[in-house]
């Protein structure tokens, strides 16, 4: 089941959401990056990142044209223990370049999925 948190955070344009969904493997990846990425307004954003780390050792990631955002996903997942889950990081371009912002901007909407998947184990 494919989890939206819509849109999480804004900055100079650009805005960033999050979405996940439990995987096993990288057929199923596919299908929900394909799902998400198929639904409005997911279809018109500039970006679809991700990050997985699947129990059989496996891990992968796509940056999508947003170079490093994948790996940044990808470290979270890692630090977390969070195996056979995927998650995906949408970015909509408003125009301005953010630098080195945009991998904290990538962190803040990993970490507000986290807090998620913490809080329906409360």
């Amino acid at each position: 089941m494919l989890r939206e948190l819509g849109v999480v955070l804004s900055d100079r344009g650009s805005r960033y959401a999050v979405s996940g969904a439990t995987v096993a493997d990288r057929g199923q990846i596919d299908a929900v990056v394909a799902e998400l990425a198929g639904r409005k307004p997911y279809s018109k954003a500039t970006h679809n990142t991700w990050g997985a780390i699947l129990s059989d050792g496996g891990a992968a990631k796509a940056d999508d044209g947003e170079s490093g955002a994948g790996m940044v996903i990808l470290r979270m997942l890692e630090r977390e223990g969070l195996e056979d889950h995927l998650v995906v990081v949408t970015r909509w371009y408003g125009g301005k370049h953010l630098g080195g912002d945009r991998f904290r901007h990538v962190q803040s909407c990993v970490r507000a999925y986290l807090d998620t998947l913490a809080g329906d184990t409360r």
